[in-house]
C-alpha cells in the first residue's frame, strides 16, 4: 500500500469512475485497476462491487474511503505542521458562499495577501451544504458558510457574523412598510436551495405574508440588478462588509427584529492547518471589523 494508490481511491470516489480517476491522477484506466486490486489483495477486502456495469463502494469500502482521506490529509501536513513557519505558505482551499464573494472575502484574502507572501488562497464558491460536504471529504480546508440547523460531530463552527436580513428595492418603490411592500410587489426569490433561502422562506411562513414569486435566483449580484430594473423587490441578508460600487437600492428594515443568518467558518475537527486556520479566522474577523471593501481598505495598513 502507498500514499499514490490512496490518492487513486479517492479519486475514484471525487470522479465517479475508474476511467475519470485515471485522468486525474495522470495514469491509465488499466493501471487504477490494477492498484486497487492489489489494495484488495492486500488487506484481503472487497473494497468495489464489481458486478455493476460501474464498479461501485461496498460499506466496508466506504469506511475505507472516509479511513483514507484522513491518511493522505495527515500525509500532506506533515512538513506544514512541523515547521518553523506553522504551514503559512503553499496553498489553502477555502470554500465561501456566493454572498460573501463581493465584499468579505476579497478584503479578508487581500490582508493574509499582505501578511504572508508565500501562502496563497485558493476560493471555491458555492452553497453552504454543499461546501460542507466538500469540507468532510477533505477536498476543501475551511468554508465560509451561512450556518445550517445541524453540524456534524466531525466538524468544527467558528460564527464570525450575524447579518440581518432586509428587504430591498428600488427608489421607485415607495413606502417604509416592508410587508405592505411584499405583498403588493412581485418578489425575487432567494434561492430555497440556499441556508438563507429557507431562513427567508420562514420568516415569510412565520408572518403569514402571501408573495408573488417572479424568479428565484442564487446569485445576490443578479437579485440585486433584478430590483434595480425595477423588476420586484427582494429579501436579501444587509453584508457585513459592504461590496465595492454597490447599486443605489433602497434598504428597508423587514421588522423591530429581522431573521439573520449566521456567517462563520466551518472545519474539519481533524485538520492539522491550525496555525493557517487561526491566520485566516483572524483576516475574516478583521475584514468585518473594517466593514467596507474599497480601494482605501486594501491598499491601507492593516
Amino acid at each position: 500500500m502507498s500514499i499514490r494508490m490512496l490518492r487513486t481511491l479517492i479519486a475514484i470516489a471525487d470522479h465517479g469512475t475508474f476511467s475519470a480517476a485515471a485522468d486525474a491522477v495522470f495514469v491509465t484506466h488499466a493501471a487504477v485497476s490494477q492498484q486497487m486490486r492489489a489494495l484488495e489483495e492486500q488487506w484481503q477486502v472487497q473494497i468495489f462491487n464489481r458486478a455493476t456495469r460501474t464498479p461501485e463502494f461496498t460499506p466496508l469500502g466506504l469506511a475505507i474511503l472516509e479511513k483514507a482521506r484522513e491518511v493522505v490529509q495527515a500525509y500532506d501536513d506533515i512538513v506544514p505542521s512541523v515547521i518553523g513557519d506553522d504551514g503559512l505558505k503553499g496553498e489553502f482551499n477555502l470554500g465561501a458562499v456566493p454572498t460573501s464573494m463581493t465584499g468579505l472575502v476579497p478584503l479578508a484574502s487581500a490582508m493574509l495577501k499582505n501578511k504572508y507572501t508565500d501562502l496563497h488562497v485558493s476560493l471555491y464558491p458555492g452553497l453552504s451544504n454543499h461546501l460542507i460536504n466538500q469540507v468532510e471529504r477533505n477536498l476543501l480546508n475551511a468554508a465560509l458558510i451561512s450556518k445550517p440547523s445541524v453540524i456534524s460531530k466531525s466538524l468544527s463552527w467558528t460564527p464570525l457574523a450575524e447579518e440581518p436580513m432586509v428587504l430591498i428595492a428600488s427608489q421607485d418603490v415607495e413606502g417604509d412598510d416592508a410587508q405592505e411592500i411584499l405583498r403588493t410587489h412581485p418578489f425575487i426569490r432567494f434561492s430555497r436551495d440556499a441556508v438563507v433561502g429557507d431562513i427567508i422562506e420562514n420568516w415569510l411562513q412565520s408572518n403569514n405574508i402571501s408573495v408573488v414569486d417572479t424568479m428565484e435566483l442564487i446569485s445576490l449580484e443578479s437579485i440585486s440588478s433584478m430590483v434595480m430594473a425595477n423588476l420586484g423587490v427582494s429579501i436579501v441578508p444587509d453584508p457585513c462588509v459592504v461590496p465595492m460600487n454597490g447599486l443605489p437600492l433602497r434598504k428597508i428594515p423587514l421588522c423591530a427584529t429581522p431573521p439573520t443568518r449566521q456567517l462563520g467558518l466551518i472545519q474539519s475537527k481533524s485538520s492539522t492547518k491550525t496555525r493557517v486556520l487561526e491566520e485566516v479566522t483572524n483576516a475574516l474577523r478583521e475584514a468585518i471589523d473594517v466593514g467596507l471593501f474599497s480601494s482605501d481598505t486594501i491598499s491601507g495598513p492593516h
